[in-house]
């Protein structure tokens, strides 16, 4: 099935794992001639892939003092810039397209290189938060389509939310019409009594016979991306119905202040969780857009304009196991990165993503909803994929089309899109789709071995998620 058709160019920037998966999909998807598709890219990764489809593969870095160069000799009006890269400002590469008049696509809002990690910047300048804002200052402003965070999460997930919302609603005798608004979004999920979103993913993805090796970071996606992320500091969404601020917790002087940080990365902080096949499960809180993007989405504000409800929300990861194993070297060695990097593909013998969206406080208690994605469904679905990667690609291929249909709308976040649309082309790419009710609380077993403070009057306070 074409889900639309696109006369102008296609810049593909970048042509690591998503790059690579995300091109057949196209070609498969988008009615375009693919003679008018070029990749750009900082090295030699998926050369072969691009000249197994027939794609002019450059090799060409981009800097702050070449992009302009490089991306106006290659985009006009009306062209599409498909930003899959790392180390390469996305507020730059929106404001570039903005004047050239093309579509744009992120999975991310990415700083030049550095950004993450700059010593020179406050622990706050250093987060998704400030990214985000940056990008949000963009907003309101007529011009060319530019979606930002649209990947697996942020992207996808924002409209598992939705999904998952409708569910509970249904299932608790909320008699309402799909929200048209932002408002009324938020006026649902107030009315649910949705305290808290995890986005809630375990990744068993596994290569038998070849174990992650000492000196060596596995991963089953840009080990870059999640390395970079993992160094930033934790960060999440924070909710009307939190009692105590985390001691380390601080807040913007910015901003919307839907969100606050930690003064740790969030590769050292763990949270509890749970996950339908997997049950309870220590995660790490990393950061991520959608955290911010979600609690700012979902707040609700009386007639003056004061906050009278916003839901806590964040990631909650458990990587494949070799990516914990990773992790933990990774922070022993003072976040020295490893030598060696291998992204794990072909070898992948077994396992499963089980990615989606944790909504708990409701009536219900807990309700989990998203995607079970196996890496031999993954396989036969398309090529160049494994289980991780295609729920990222499919995900680039609806906030695509979205750009196509839409290309007037200026900067439009994950949570703006039409939910049903975007879930619509990805349905057929995300294995199981699974909605299942839990009993679970952060409080559940707690105590018997080593007993702690938690506060039983409300057990989904952070303080109860968050493992100490």
């Amino acid at each position: 099935m074409k889900h639309a058709a696109f006369d102008g160019r296609l810049v593909m920037l970048g042509f690591g794992s998503i790059g690579q998966g995300v091109l057949p999909l196209v070609l498969r998807h988008i009615d375009m001639p693919k003679d008018r598709i070029e990749i750009v890219t900082a090295d030699d990764r998926g050369v072969a892939i691009a000249a197994e489809y027939g794609i002019p593969h450059t090799i060409l870095p981009l800097t702050r003092e070449n992009y302009e160069t490089v991306l106006r000799g290659r985009l006009s009006k009306g062209d599409f810039l498909l930003n899959l890269s790392v180390d390469v400002s996305s507020v730059a590469l929106i404001n570039l397209c903005r004047e050239i008049g093309a579509l744009y696509l992120d999975t991310c809002v990415e700083p030049w290189a550095g950004g993450y990690t700059d010593p020179s910047l406050t622990p706050s300048q250093r987060t998704n938060y400030a990214l985000r804002e940056s990008m949000v200052a963009l907003k309101n402003r007529p011009g060319p389509t530019a979606v930002t965070t649209h990947g697996a999460n942020p992207g996808l997930v924002s409209h598992f939310v939705k999904q998952a919302m409708l569910d509970v609603a249904r299932d608790t005798g909320h008699a309402v019409a799909v929200p048209t608004t932002r408002e009324g979004w938020a006026a649902l999920a107030h009315d649910l009594g949705v305290k808290v979103i995890h986005i809630a993913e375990r990744d068993t993805q596994v290569a038998t016979g070849r174990p992650k090796k000492r000196g060596e970071f596995v991963n089953t996606w840009s080990i870059d991306g999640f390395t970079g992320e993992g160094c930033q500091p934790a960060e999440l969404g924070w909710g009307t119905h939190e009692k105590t601020m985390p001691a380390d917790g601080k807040r913007h002087d910015f901003g919307c202040d839907a969100g606050i940080y930690l003064m740790r990365p969030g590769a050292s902080t763990l949270v509890r969780s749970w996950t339908p096949l997997e049950g309870p499960m220590h995660s790490f809180l990393i950061t991520h857009n959608e955290s911010i993007s979600l609690a700012d989405y979902f707040t609700l504000r009386d007639a003056k304009g004061h906050v009278v409800y916003r839901p806590t929300a964040h990631y909650a990861y458990h990587p494949c196991d070799d990516a914990v194993l990773s992790m933990h070297e990774f922070a022993g060695k003072n976040w020295e990165l490893q030598s060696e990097k291998r992204l794990m593909m072909e070898e992948i013998t077994s396992g499963t993503d089980e990615l989606g969206v944790l909504l708990m406080g409701h009536a219900k208690g807990a309700y989990w909803y998203g995607s079970r994605l196996t890496i031999e469904q993954a396989r036969a679905l398309a090529p160049h994929n494994n289980a991780t990667s295609l729920q990222v690609c499919v995900a680039v291929l609806a906030g695509m089309v979205h750009a196509i249909e839409n290309p007037d709308a200026g900067v439009t976040e994950s949570d703006e899109l039409d939910h049903a649309r975007a879930l619509e082309i990805c349905f057929p790419y995300l294995g199981e789709m699974a909605g299942v009710y839990s009993d679970w609380t952060p409080l559940q077993d707690r105590g018997a071995l080593f007993p702690e403070e938690i506060d039983t009057s409300c057990p989904w306070q952070f303080a109860n998620f968050r493992v100490v």
